[in-house]
């Protein structure tokens, strides 16, 4: 894909099944540590495996890599929005990078990368369901172009706390 961000040797790619470990841990640190996403049971390797394997098209999952090590840092994917055929022109974003690299520009660039393939793909729009308090996440999406479209109320439960997700959307 290519190599960009302001992380000198960033490399963007398509996700393969040997970069699922890599992606386990990134995403399994959130589900136990954080409120970025939903998920209340961390994926197994084989999970993990399936779910590169389902990916494909627009819809594939990418990886930013260190170029010099090829250490996984981050990954994206788009997702479709809802399953009625009516939403088919929207798809959502999901974004995670490793916690010790945050602040390098990785999110950026796998964000950017998969709102670029969603233009192409010809995709009307891209949602982010952000949980509201991530600063962080929300100020990314902003910083690609998303803006701030509604506040979901108390749609989550999660570390004995109920979780309100801001939604932000990209029209392309």
């Amino acid at each position: 894909m290519s190599t960009t961000g302001s992380y000198p040797g960033l490399r963007i790619r398509q996700a393969v099944v040997g970069d699922a470990a890599a992606i386990a841990e990134i995403y399994n640190t959130e589900v136990l540590n954080t409120v970025s996403t939903f998920d209340l049971v961390p994926r197994t390797l084989e999970q993990q495996e399936e779910w590169i394997r389902s990916r494909s098209g627009a819809f594939s999952a990418i990886v930013a890599c260190d170029s010099a090590t090829g250490n996984v840092l981050g990954f994206a994917s788009l997702s479709r929005y809802k399953d009625r055929a009516a939403y088919s022109t929207t798809v959502e974003d999901s974004v995670y990078v490793n916690r010790a690299q945050n602040g390098r520009g990785i999110g950026k660039a796998l964000l950017s990368e998969v709102c670029a393939t969603a233009r192409s793909a010809g995709f009307h729009s891209v949602i982010a369901r952000i949980e509201a308090t991530g600063t962080a996440s929300r100020a990314l999406h902003a910083s690609c172009g998303f803006e701030l479209v509604g506040i979901e109320k108390q749609v989550g439960r999660k570390f004995n706390r109920w979780l309100d997700v801001a939604v932000m959307q990209l029209m392309l």
